[in-house]
């Protein structure tokens, strides 16, 4: 029983349209696992992280990222998501004018990483579940080894972190408002 239950909460519902024989349309909602890092991506004028009444990181403009951990996520998640946030067109170029042109990379900015386990919290009644996020055990080193991903990908001075595991105030000034939701592996 806890098995089937453990799978309940680690899915998704996904829509398939289906052909009937007599040529009517259905649709079918299946359950798909979901195993992939999970990360929202938030355009910011400035934002920074607060343990403990002291300020440990600060950006100026560039992106928030709010990271979380699956249990089975491997390296090709991590590079995935570094790929992918670090060449997310979510600024514009002022010389032509277009709305979404530029990475936090061709602008020079600065990303400010935050591991966030709650990510992966699902609701059993009214109490949350965070049982298919990575243990902190195993997330602590692989969260590190995202942050130097990042580092080594761009400019290491551009890229800050929170502290992992603890109690952070997260403060930011929302750019746009411009937020997105990326996932390493979409559904199939």
């Amino acid at each position: 029983m806890m098995q089937a239950q453990s799978s309940l909460w680690s899915c998704r519902f996904a829509c398939v349209g289906l052909n009937n024989n007599n040529g009517s349309k259905r649709v079918l909602r299946v359950r798909v696992r979901v195993r992939a890092m999970r990360a929202v991506v938030q355009r910011v004028s400035s934002a920074s992280v607060e343990v403990e009444g002291r300020i440990v990181s600060e950006i100026g403009p560039g992106l928030l990222v709010l990271v979380g951990i699956h249990d089975s996520d491997s390296d090709s998640d991590a590079d995935y998501i570094c790929r992918k946030v670090l060449n997310m067109r979510l600024f514009p170029n002022e010389n032509t004018g277009k709305a979404w042109d530029h990475s936090v990379m061709l602008k020079n900015y600065q990303v400010l990483l935050v591991s966030q386990f709650t990510l992966y919290g699902f609701l059993k009644g009214n109490k949350p579940d965070f049982h298919v996020a990575m243990s902190p055990q195993s997330a602590k080193p692989f969260y590190a080894s995202l942050v130097d991903r990042f580092r080594s990908a761009y400019n290491s001075d551009a890229i800050k972190d929170g502290v992992f595991g603890a109690q952070m105030k997260v403060n930011l000034v929302n750019d746009g408002p411009v937020t997105m939701q990326l996932d390493s592996q979409s559904l199939k």
